[in-house]
């Protein structure tokens, strides 16, 4: 063979022309000759040394060809410009590829050993960005073409995205260059314009929730876009562009729009919103800092308003109620709008510590509240929901800084229910104090157990008492004694009033059974915590039970024997103080539906020398009638001023423990130090007053537990 085709001077050119020849005709859809034939000339070509002449030979009749192709498409009218430019393209790469396979042999042997030629694919592709993407015609029509065809469709028209995808696709084969320079910067340049000029229009619609929507839905097309026609490394940027021009550049707008903005949808609970723009805002780099802070700035104005509004200060147990419902009224909105953000959570945690804490009754309402709901307002409530309640009060119970006061408070309120027999569970009140226990530590606690345990050891005495002087008390009145431990109740001492001799009988026993039980104790009468039912005939026979004090059963029974008495007599019966006689004789005659009694003259003020008389005309709908007492609203005032006074004469020794415990540890120790450690340890009962800490440490150095050292700021623990 080798003979044969070096004796014949005229293969090759013979060879070239008929590959040429073909070449055209794959172009043309018309080739004649079989793929081996004239690989085999290709073969034989580079064989004999003339891979240079064929290489040359076919760059020239490739250009040729792409020089025609772009002869049609320039004639193909700007309507199918896109169309034929594709169909074009398409048989451009088919007929290459046919080319291709024919000069294999030559891509191999003679391109890859030739510094500075390229293969038959490559040229094939270069001649097309030269010849048809560089011409005059295509250069600037086609990123024009493309761009205005891609905002078509943004404003609402069907195009062929098929088409559009293909045509990006060339780009992108043909080179990153060739697309960006063609497609990606022309496009990005329009679409941002687009973006920034559609969201300033939108913008002056003015409401939220529709341009939400609108911005929702651009990035959606954009990332459909991306998908169908787009490079995929452009779907960063685009997005970005997008939540730039829609959501970056607007964001205090959207939030703070009348009607519509953020805080109308917190107050709507419009949580598809909400979420809808925290998902959005969340793509910037300072979106969700201006929702949460947006939102934190309105939860505290709310609470504020709430929190020291006159006439919301009136039915504390209404008020609380009410800050319950704004704390999950958010934390609905947090879980459902706001991913459970823990950013948000904390926000919402520090909004409420600000309005609770700013009014300095918050501790005492809280208390309040719970014994509403301890009292009366958990009856017939399964065991479930009420540790939902109590757990909801606790998350209130967290943000005070003055943990102390609720806990006098809630103390005198727990000894409240307890020796008046109101408190809706033993179990109820025992999970409280676990969740106190568990937030605040044993010692906060420690007193509210020893409450419990007083009225469970006092029912097992009565028990007792009963077994071994039951028969002996014969038609005495029956009796129930809470032997309560001094310590551990806020009982206040007062003047004992004289019971009614049925009833000392009764309690004389009592006495001596348990001082027999219990040599060495004492027992002092607490007459004005005790209560009664008394069974009283009115006339026509009527009666009725009356759930009263002790010091309103000391006032009635005295007439069984008299018709009428003078307050002042009253007094000297009974020796009541006479601020508690008042109010007593207040609630048996002047209180509508319970005025057991009458009083001449009529009048809201009782003087010494007013009268009053069993009313035998007494009436009510109930058998059993609860009488309570009529609260003095100054003395209340006192009484919060004294339990104010009492928390802090209980914090001192608190504080100087405190500084104590950080000066063993620290030893030497400046002032400011000082002040952030002890505040630190006391964080979880109370908020301690950098003065009270300043005092604290002068006492001490008076005991000589410290001493200042180098400079009036540092201070040693002496040991």
């Amino acid at each position: 063979m080798r003979k044969f085709l070096m004796s014949d001077p005229h293969y090759s050119e013979n060879a070239l022309k008929i590959i040429k020849e073909e070449v055209q005709k794959i172009y043309n859809n018309n080739s004649t000759r079989s793929f081996h034939e004239l690989y085999t000339s290709a073969y034989h070509m580079v064989l004999l040394k003339d891979g240079e002449k064929l290489y040359c030979g076919i760059m020239t009749t490739l250009a040729a060809e792409i020089r025609e192709i772009l002869a049609l498409i320039e004639s193909a009218g700007d309507e199918n410009f896109l169309e034929e430019l594709n169909r074009k393209w398409m048989h451009h790469k088919v007929a290459l590829g046919f080319v291709h396979d024919i000069l294999l042999y030559m891509d191999r042997n003679f391109i890859k050993t030739t510094q500075g030629t390229i293969t038959i694919h490559e040229i094939g592709y270069s001649r097309w960005i030269d010849f048809v993407i560089g011409s005059k015609g295509i250069r600037d029509k086609l990123p024009n073409t493309l761009v205005n065809l891609v905002l078509r469709e943004r404003r609402g028209e069907v195009i062929s995205t098929g088409l559009t995808g293909n045509i990006t696709k060339m780009l992108m084969d043909l080179g990153m260059p060739v697309y960006e320079k063609n497609f990606k910067k022309p496009f990005l340049a329009d679409f941002e314009v687009f973006y920034g000029s559609e969201s300033r229009e939108l913008i002056n619609s003015g409401d939220c929730r529709d341009y939400l929507m609108e911005a929702e839905r651009r990035i959606n097309e954009e990332w459909e876009r991306v998908s169908d026609y787009l490079d995929p490394s452009c779907e960063s940027k685009i997005i970005r562009v997008v939540v730039k021009q829609m959501i970056e550049n607007h964001m205090q707008t959207l939030v703070h729009m009348e009607n519509s903005g953020l805080v109308n949808m917190l107050m709507g609970d419009k949580y598809e919103d909400l979420e809808r723009m925290y998902n959005l805002f969340s793509r910037t780099p300072s979106g969700l800092t201006v929702v949460k802070d947006v939102m934190t700035s309105f939860i505290r104005d709310t609470g504020k308003q709430l929190i020291m509004d006159p006439e919301r200060l009136k039915d504390p147990v209404d008020l609380v109620q009410h800050l319950l419902d704004l704390k999950e009224k958010y934390d609905k909105a947090i879980t459902l709008a706001f991913n459970n953000d823990m950013k948000f959570q904390n926000a919402l945690n520090s909004a409420f510590e600000y309005f609770i804490n700013l009014n300095a009754r918050s501790p005492e309402f809280i208390s309040l509240f719970v014994d509403d709901k301890l009292r009366r307002g958990l009856k017939g409530v399964g065991e479930e929901d009420v540790e939902i309640v109590l757990d909801k009060v606790m998350r209130l119970f967290r943000y005070l800084q003055e943990k102390d006061v609720f806990e006098k408070y809630h103390k005198q309120h727990l000894a409240k229910r307890l020796l008046s027999g109101k408190t809706v569970s033993d179990e109820a009140e025992r999970s409280l104090i676990v969740k106190l226990k568990t937030e605040c530590g044993y010692q906060f606690t420690s007193k509210l157990e020893g409450m419990l345990t007083d009225m469970n050891t006092s029912y097992d005495m009565m028990q007792g008492f009963l077994a071994c002087h039951g028969a002996e008390l014969g038609d005495s009145p029956t009796l129930s004694v809470q032997v309560l431990t001094t310590d551990s109740w806020p009982i206040q001492s007062s003047p004992q009033c004289n019971l009614p001799s049925e009833v000392l009988g009764a309690y004389e026993k009592f006495r001596n059974y348990y001082l027999g039980k219990h040599i060495g104790r004492s027992l002092s009468l607490k007459t004005n915590t005790g209560t009664a039912d008394l069974m009283a005939t009115f006339g026509m026979g009527r009666k009725h039970e009356l759930n009263v004090s002790t010091y309103q059963m000391s006032i009635l029974m005295l007439f069984n024997n008299d018709d009428w008495l003078s307050c002042k007599e009253i007094e000297q019966a009974t020796a009541i103080p006479m601020s508690d006689l008042k109010r007593c004789l207040q609630s048996l005659a002047l209180v509508k539906g319970k005025n057991v009694l009458r009083k001449e003259p009529m009048s809201k003020d009782i003087a010494e020398d007013d009268a009053f008389f069993f009313n035998d005309e007494f009436t009510n709908k109930l058998f059993k009638v609860r009488i309570g007492t009529v609260a003095a609203q100054r003395e209340s005032e006192q009484e919060s001023v004294e339990t104010r006074k009492r928390v802090e004469e209980d914090r001192k020794p608190q504080i100087e423990a405190a500084i104590v415990r950080v000066m063993k540890t620290r030893k030497i120790l400046e002032y400011n130090n000082i002040i952030a450690e002890v505040t630190k340890q006391l964080l979880a009962q109370f908020l301690p007053n950098p003065a009270a800490i300043k005092k604290g440490i002068e006492s001490l150095i008076e005991r000589e537990f410290l001493e200042r050292y180098t400079d009036r700021n540092t201070y040693r623990y002496l040991a």
